[in-house]
């Protein structure tokens, strides 16, 4: 008998893993696929890897500008891309695993015939407790079935042996966004078309207009408000179809676990509508960022161990970040959704023009924009696009979660010259 059975061994299930056997739980981790889950092997690494990639492509392209003549033009050589990726995917599982000692770590299919009882292959494992850790899987829309050929998932563009001519992106959201990125800068004549008035909808509206104009400079069609039956599909080698994720929750409604199209329905400390099973990460529905998946797991274990005084599973300081260039970040409440909740606003602002170690790096595109409340100062969220905006919003981060106000924060020393300094610039 194990005191939890976790099934998924994506960034929730694994951090929940290695939680539970830190508080001294026997633990059995059980995955039908590879480790890592969508965010090593479909998600952030693989796409981050092409991200580097197309990054220092375009660096080398623009060397000239730093008084380097590089005196040929520079090739992509996409199979060497593809492989580098599959190495850092290898390393980084091997590592994962490396680090599940003392896990009993179980390859193979898991079906729930109670809430305490697993089957996984010929295998029947008994279990106190049970976490869900199932992930998701790209949302097919009507019209645009995946094909494999034509028509592909944002998991299925990952198994490209060549660069396409030209690539038809249907969802202007994080996903599509920086598919649009990678494969600009790969030289593909890329369209993206989005539903909605903005690229990345729900996303502060002056980032997400910035992004527009960014892409219009390099060449990528950007069409908002536009349904993508009315594109011609003849006129593209490619069509990429990512409209979001759907959790995973089949083969939980013979057990009785309530779900709906947003996923595994549970409650504010992760227990589902069956006792002794709780679920986190992507098949929760709630917020399908990997780091969030692994706070999830590690909350699910500390309040299966402690259920006399269990934890909710929120936070307001959960950053989100998109890898396209300049890169965007934010955490906490942007402007329209401070408005909305009745705060007095007060804006903060600053251009990266203005950043002596932006302007070294030629990469000046962008801005950080930071949001408080104008009576008592508490920092309420920020906003950045730029360089290094996925490593500038911790700052933030633990700011928000720490209660500080635009005071406290500018009372902190930046060093000098650095990107970070241009929060300090923008709190004058």
């Amino acid at each position: 008998m194990y005191d939890l059975t976790i099934i998924g061994a994506g960034w929730a299930g694994f951090n929940a893993a290695l939680r539970a056997k830190s508080l001294g739980m026997k633990v059995a981790l059980v995955e039908e696929s590879f480790i890592g889950g969508t965010c090593l092997n479909q998600g952030c690494i693989p796409t981050k890897t092409l991200v580097q990639s197309a990054k220092i492509f375009e660096e080398i392209k623009k060397a000239g500008n730093f008084g380097i003549s590089i005196g040929v033009e520079p090739q992509l050589n996409f199979l060497e891309v593809n492989s580098r990726k599959e190495k850092i995917i290898q390393l980084l599982r091997k590592g994962m695993e490396n680090r599940l000692s003392g896990i009993e770590y179980i390859c193979g299919h898991a079906r729930l015939l109670d809430n305490q009882r697993i089957k996984v292959n010929d295998r029947e494992i008994q279990s106190s407790k049970i976490l869900l850790s199932l992930g998701s899987i790209p949302l097919e829309l009507p019209g645009f079935g995946f094909d494999g050929k034509k028509i592909i998932s944002s998991d299925q563009i990952l198994k490209l042996d060549k660069i396409p001519g030209s690539l038809l992106i249907i969802g202007g959201g994080v996903i599509g966004c920086e598919f649009a990125q990678i494969y600009s800068c790969f030289g593909t004549k890329v369209t993206v078309v989005e539903l909605m008035d903005q690229l990345l909808p729900g996303v502060d509206r002056e980032i997400a207009k910035k992004l527009e104009t960014v892409f219009k400079k390099k060449k990528i069609s950007v069409f908002t408000s536009t349904d993508a039956k009315t594109k011609d599909l003849n006129n593209f080698e490619l069509v990429l179809v990512c409209v979001g994720r759907s959790p995973r929750t089949e083969g939980l409604d013979a057990l009785g676990i309530a779900a709906g199209k947003s996923g595994i329905i549970v409650d504010d400390y992760l227990h589902t509508s069956v006792e002794n099973v709780y679920a986190a990460g992507d098949c929760v529905g709630k917020l399908m960022l990997a780091h969030y998946a692994g706070f999830q797991g590690v909350c699910a274990v500390e309040n299966i161990k402690s259920p006399d005084a269990p934890r909710k599973a929120e936070n307001q300081a959960v950053p989100a970040c998109i890898f396209t260039s300049p890169e965007i970040a934010f955490v906490g409440l942007n402007e329209e959704q401070a408005g909305s909740k009745n705060f007095r606003v007060k804006v903060n602002k600053f251009d990266f023009l203005g950043s002596g170690m932006a302007r070294i790096q030629d990469e000046a595109e962008g801005f950080i924009k930071i949001i408080s409340d104008a009576e008592s100062g508490l920092l309420l969220g920020a906003q950045i696009i730029g360089p290094k905006a996925t490593e500038l919003i911790s700052i933030f981060g633990v700011s928000l979660s720490s209660g500080l106000s635009v005071k406290d924060l500018k009372k902190t020393i930046f060093a000098h010259p650095s990107l970070s300094e241009a929060i300090f610039e923008a709190l004058d």
